[in-house]
């Protein structure tokens, strides 16, 4: 959301900029230093080699073996044959998915602040009913950090991979969609005419940018509700997905009046 806080960042990020040349000074005086620095280190290299001298071919060889063992581990393996370096690719940060979240989550990354700074995962509460209500809704939660598919995408890939399933499904989301899953979310839409979805967002997400309002307007227009979270919707969510065992949760003292901020945002964004 550009709610306010990515402005922010982006400034701090200039002025992190504007330093930056006085550290390249920095840096090019530590490199101008006297050579005695570097005959210490020549002398310390000739102390080393000299105790590797007296090690028994059997303990070099275990120590070698040891560091090779540890490079591998660290960033990759290099072949014995032409020495060529092979990364390891690591795995990607997986979608995080449960019955319910720990109080701190929520009570952070549920928080409807203007300024957002330091929220980057996006929070999903779902519940979903199937037609006629013959089951149990299913409820959850899942995060994502923003690496690989968001939360609202993982959703129908893990909770709801049926594409011919009719059901209606609800979303409290601690950030609205951003523009590519807003695209791909109308696009599920308009390919599942029996599925409903409502959305209530605690925040809007960079609600300025016009990729992101051009976004909503394509959700809204495929049938997908969006709503602000208010007051009540964030007992609701405490009470129903937060693992909060005896800790008792009232809304903070500014909720109401976010809420009424993002609601005209959001008014302003469906026009």
């Amino acid at each position: 959301m550009a709610d306010r806080s990515r402005t922010g960042a982006k400034k701090k990020e200039k002025k992190s900029d504007e330093k930056a040349p006085d550290k390249e000074r920095t840096k090019e005086k530590n490199a101008k230093k006297p050579e005695k620095v570097v005959k210490k280190s020549e002398k310390l290299a000739e102390k080393k080699s000299a105790k590797l001298a007296e090690k028994t071919p059997e303990q070099s060889e275990a120590g070698e073996e040891s560091r090779a063992a540890e490079a591998e581990g660290a960033t990759g393996i290099t072949t014995e044959e032409n020495g060529e370096f092979q990364p390891i690719e690591l795995p990607p940060f997986e979608i995080v998915k449960g019955e319910q979240m720990s109080p701190f989550y929520f009570k952070f990354q549920f928080r409807n602040v203007e300024y957002s700074s330091g929220r980057n995962k996006t929070l999903l509460c779902y519940r979903v009913d199937t037609a006629g209500g013959s089951t149990e809704p299913l409820k959850g939660y899942m995060e994502d950090e923003h690496t690989t598919a968001h939360a609202e995408e993982a959703f129908f890939q893990q909770v709801l991979p049926n594409p011919s399933q009719e059901a209606d499904v609800t979303w409290y989301v601690s950030s609205s969609p951003c523009a590519d899953c807003a695209a791909k979310l109308a696009s599920v839409l308009q390919q599942r005419k029996h599925l409903k979805l409502c959305v209530f967002s605690s925040r809007l997400f960079e609600c300025e940018e016009p990729e992101v309002v051009q976004g909503l307007r394509a959700l809204a227009g495929a049938g997908c509700k969006l709503r602000m979270m208010k007051p009540s919707d964030f007992v609701h969510v405490w009470e129903t997905y937060v693992d909060k065992e005896e800790e008792s949760f009232s809304p903070w003292e500014d909720c109401q009046d976010n809420y009424n901020y993002y609601v005209e945002k959001l008014a302003e964004i469906l026009k």
